[in-house]
């Protein structure tokens, strides 16, 4: 059986094509600690593989901004695999939850990162859906994992609010970011479980998403994996919000 420093040390080539930290620098202590933690163990616990757990990681890492270590896991990325149009609608994915300014922060590193390893920009358009029927093709897919019983839940708003608050949330969520090729539904609800983890105080929507997750097709193990993985980046105490506040979802039968 491979040692935890040795499994460190094969999992850091694979994902970053260098050796794995050693004694050298002002923090080489911190970042063994870090290495082997991550790359020793989270990486070797669960079911995903190198692609998806760099797609976690960089959706986490997006959420909350860490912008240096979001540029080194995108090159880890392109290194196992992964498209830089996956990279994009990963990121892009984020915008309805995170906001415009911190997605945009997100895509000025990754086209920093796409331009040296020499891809040419703007990458392909993966929207699919025309100006009228954002509405319409948003429904399509928000309706049968979720329902439409949102628009009851604001009509308590003044006018116009009432009615535009869930309309937005159709369209912009659903119609303007889940109709979008490059990445497949399933995967685009798992990332979206770690944006609203990664968030902290988005318990109620981190529930209905994992929810929607499991609809699509993910495993309750697939979830859980995904969580923990992106528990070195957000944070132990945002791993167990969101596990205890969807223990139901991933228990019952």
């Amino acid at each position: 059986m491979m040692t935890r420093e040795e499994l460190t040390e094969q999992k850091v080539q694979e994902l970053f094509r260098t050796p794995a930290a050693g004694e050298e620098g002002t923090d080489g202590e911190l970042m063994q600690i870090l290495q082997r933690y991550i790359f020793g163990e989270l990486c070797y616990t669960g079911s995903l593989d190198n692609r998806m757990r760099e797609l976690v990681t960089i959706t986490a890492l997006t959420t909350i901004q860490a912008l240096p270590q979001l540029k080194a896991h995108l090159g880890a990325c392109l290194n196992v695999g992964c498209t830089p149009v996956e990279l994009r609608e990963t990121i892009y994915q984020c915008a309805p939850f995170i906001g415009f300014p911190k997605t945009l922060n997100g895509i000025g590193v990754l086209n920093e990162v796409l331009t040296a390893a020499g891809t040419s920009l703007p990458l392909p358009k993966q929207g699919t859906v025309a100006e009228g029927e954002r509405y319409e093709k948003g429904l399509d897919l928000q309706k049968p994992v979720y329902g439409d019983e949102i628009k009851d839940c604001y009509t308590w708003l003044p006018k116009p609010f009432d009615e535009a608050v869930p309309r937005f949330l159709t369209e912009h969520c659903f119609g303007d970011f889940s109709t979008r090729t490059g990445l497949d539904g399933k995967t685009r609800e798992l990332l979206t479980v770690i944006i609203l983890a990664s968030l902290g105080g988005a318990e109620v929507q981190v529930k209905s998403h994992v929810y929607g997750a499991l609809k699509v097709g993910n495993t309750k193990e697939e979830v859980v994996c995904a969580l923990v993985h992106a528990s070195a980046y957000m944070g132990i105490p945002r791993l167990f919000n969101a596990l205890n506040t969807c223990k139901d979802l991933l228990t019952e039968e």
